[in-house]
């Protein structure tokens, strides 16, 4: 028997609302970091390229160390909710 569209609808937006949960720390660490470097540059008029690199780099790996384990609690939650749905989903 098929899944209805109500129920795939439900899990793609479980999946997008989860994926956008754990990108969200890492995508708005690397903004304020890179936002707060091109302020730097503007108004120092230093136009290195690659002077964002290594800060960006910093604060993300100490933002995955902070939230890694919510993170992985988040991810092992999301996937222990779909696995307890299949026997539904097949019926």
């Amino acid at each position: 028997m098929a899944m209805s569209d109500a129920t795939v609808i439900e899990i793609a937006f479980m999946s997008m609302t989860v994926a956008a949960k754990l990108a969200a720390p890492v995508l708005l660490t690397a903004l304020g970091v890179g936002f707060v470097i091109s302020l730097f540059q503007s108004v120092t008029q230093i136009q290195e390229a690659t002077l964002s690199f290594v800060p960006k780099a910093v604060a993300i790996g100490g933002v995955l160390l902070l939230t890694g384990n919510w993170m992985l609690r988040e991810m092992m939650t999301f996937t222990v909710q779909l696995y307890e749905k299949i026997p539904t989903l097949l019926s």
